[in-house]
């Protein structure tokens, strides 16, 4: 059973969102919260999986409370639900450790799906907005926000690896990358878990964005 804290100043959405969720078998809405402040007093006490965090929330926005629930809680997945496709947001979030940014279009099936994935250790990142990630992950680049992991096992990560690394950093989904490089999905993820182990990194978004610093995305890959 998946634990969903669900964060969104609009009622209506909160109580929609609380109903159609609990519908599913494998999910249960430990609460709602209509701020940031209240969010992240519900995630200290319910302790959920997954946090649906809307952008734009009186007294502390989503954003912020992203930051400041993984800080306290590395293990929860937020993912950004939001009416807004704003790059600063898209930046941000992602910069804080959001495993998924959706624009509240989406279908209930595709949140759903969305949840399953961010609570497997995958990212969901809405095809709208999903063109601007990897230049997102160049200008964080750019910045002074630099992913420092332990290079301790670093001759230890495979060639096959470094592809999945390259990918990542693409932006590509675990889909993506399997028929990229003729992987399962199952596959791929077995990778990123070792590969996320070994570099001592919380989440796909750091090892992307620590790929493109390090100039992993220029490399060539290929069989010899």
């Amino acid at each position: 059973m998946i634990k969903v804290l669900i964060a969104d100043d609009q009622a209506l959405i909160r109580e929609s969102l609380e109903i159609i969720l609990s519908s599913y078998d494998d999910i249960e809405v430990v609460g709602t919260a209509g701020d940031g402040n209240e969010a992240l007093k519900m995630a200290s006490k319910n302790l959920p999986d997954v946090v649906l965090m809307d952008i734009r929330m009186p007294n502390m926005d989503g954003v912020e409370c992203t930051n400041r629930i993984l800080t306290l809680y590395p293990h929860v997945k937020v993912i950004i639900l939001t009416t807004f496709d704003d790059d600063d947001y898209v930046f941000k979030a992602l910069k804080y450790g959001a495993s998924g940014y959706l624009l509240k279009g989406v279908s209930m099936e595709e949140l759903h799906n969305a949840i399953l994935t961010v609570y497997g250790g995958g990212a969901m990142i809405n095809p709208g907005i999903a063109n601007k990630v990897v230049k997102l992950f160049s200008k964080m680049a750019q910045t002074n926000y630099t992913i420092r992991p332990d290079t301790e096992n670093i001759e230890e990560i495979s060639k096959t690896e470094w592809r999945v690394i390259q990918q990542v950093a693409f932006g590509l989904s675990n889909k993506e990358i399997a028929s990229k490089l003729y992987l399962s999905e199952g596959t791929v993820r077995n990778y990123l878990s070792n590969i996320l182990s070994k570099l001592k990194m919380r989440d796909r978004t750091q090892l992307a964005i620590w790929a493109v610093q390090t100039g992993v995305t220029l490399r060539d890959f290929s069989d010899d």
